[in-house]
């Protein structure tokens, strides 16, 4: 039986102080992207190219348009707004920064909040600084865990570490492999530990050296290196971000190439700030 007031469970309510915070982390973060130069844009609920971002369709909620046509609710923000901007506005907007404040959906009643930004042929240092600087307007300053996807797919490919292994992180099998500087790599954890890298063989360097340019340039005091870290993030092919308060996952982002078009990316967790945000009011 479902009871009148009852929600569905993953669906959000905001009301009262909550809905106040999240109002206002939507209207700073709206004027502080407006004013780096970002334009907004707000992307239909109903898409037809969702599925091309999903490896395991189960996420997406499914239904049929006027002409029996397969459309689905938006689940992810990142690949219709780069699509919608490269393919259908094209020449008739000069912009190549773009925000947005709107939720997604997916299977089976999840709902979630994001403030995300694409920078069309954007580079780490930008979105990342952009990240830290929203966060920052939330009186925020969580752990960065800076990786590289293209290490675990190196080490898949080439060095013949498993996927499964390096997903599940099972660090006893990871070092168990026949590679004499597996064991180090797993030990890198801070900036520090990139500072000598001759170990390693070339491939495997050049995606490390690109982690440390990416601290260098950023320059943020809270970080964690990850280079094992297989990110499952659907279109992401190089660094990337995740950012921590305690247990909470507030945003995350990185490089990424959608139909040939190299952007970059992220996306605020406008439910996970409202929580944190009202955490420090209630102390």
């Amino acid at each position: 039986m479902i009871f009148e007031h009852e929600i569905p469970s993953g669906s959000k309510l905001y009301f009262g102080q909550s809905a106040k915070i999240k109002r206002e982390i939507e209207f700073v973060s709206a004027e502080l992207l407006e004013n780096l130069g970002f334009a907004e844009i707000v992307t239909p609920i109903f898409s037809y190219h969702q599925q091309a971002s999903f490896n395991d369709k189960k996420p997406l909620l499914k239904l049929n348009d006027e002409e029996n046509h397969e459309v689905t609710l938006r689940a992810d923000s990142t690949a219709d707004v780069v699509r919608i901007v490269t393919k259908r506005l094209g020449r008739s907007m000069e912009s190549k920064k773009w925000f947005y404040i709107q939720p997604t959906v997916t299977f089976p009643t999840k709902e979630q909040y994001q403030i995300g930004a694409e920078v069309i042929g954007g580079s780490f240092e930008e979105i990342a600084k952009t990240t830290i600087l929203l966060l920052n307007e939330m009186d925020a300053e969580p752990m960065m865990q800076i990786a590289n996807i293209r290490i675990p797919h190196l080490l898949n490919e080439k060095y013949g570490v498993s996927l499964d292994v390096l997903k599940s992180m099972h660090v006893e099998q990871i070092i168990g492999t026949d590679l004499p500087w597996i064991e180090q790599l797993v030990r890198i954890n801070s900036v520090e530990d990139l500072n000598d890298l001759s170990l390693f063989p070339s491939d495997i360097q050049a995606e490390l050296e690109k982690i440390k340019i990416a601290t260098e340039q950023v320059k943020y005091k809270n970080m964690v290196i990850s280079p094992l870290f297989y990110a499952k993030m659907r279109y992401y092919d190089s660094l990337t971000f995740r950012m921590f308060e305690g247990n909470s996952l507030l945003a995350m982002g990185g490089i990424y190439t959608i139909d040939s078009v190299e952007a970059a990316g992220f996306a605020l967790y406008t439910d996970e700030c409202v929580v944190n945000k009202m955490d420090k009011v209630t102390k």
